[in-house]
C-alpha cells in the first residue's frame, strides 16, 4: 500500500509503549497493532486526531505517501537480505 504508517517512529521518539499509546488514545492494542504495522483499510480523523494530540505531533508525522514501486522494491530488497547479516 503506498501509504505508511510511522506510528512506531513516533513511539521510540516519545519514549512510549504500543500499551500506553492505546490507553491515552482509547484504542485497543490489537486494532493500534493493525494500523502500526500498516494493515489499516482506513483511520478514522478522530482517532489520527487522538494520536497526534497525545504523540504531540502532526498528521504527517504519522502517514507518508510512498510509491508502489518504492515500496515494492523495499520489499524485495528487505526479503534479498539474508537473515543475520
Amino acid at each position: 500500500m503506498p501509504i505508511v504508517v510511522d506510528v512506531d517512529v513516533m513511539l521510540a521518539r516519545r519514549k512510549m509503549s504500543v500499551g500506553e499509546l492505546a490507553e491515552r488514545v482509547g484504542i485497543t492494542p490489537a486494532n493500534l497493532a493493525v494500523l502500526k504495522n500498516g494493515r489499516a483499510k482506513a483511520v478514522r480523523f478522530a482517532t489520527l486526531a487522538s494520536l497526534c494530540e497525545v504523540l504531540e505531533c502532526q498528521p504527517g508525522d504519522l502517514l507518508r505517501w510512498e510509491a508502489e514501486a518504492e515500496a515494492g522494491d523495499a520489499a524485495v530488497a528487505e526479503a534479498e537480505v539474508p537473515r543475520g547479516a
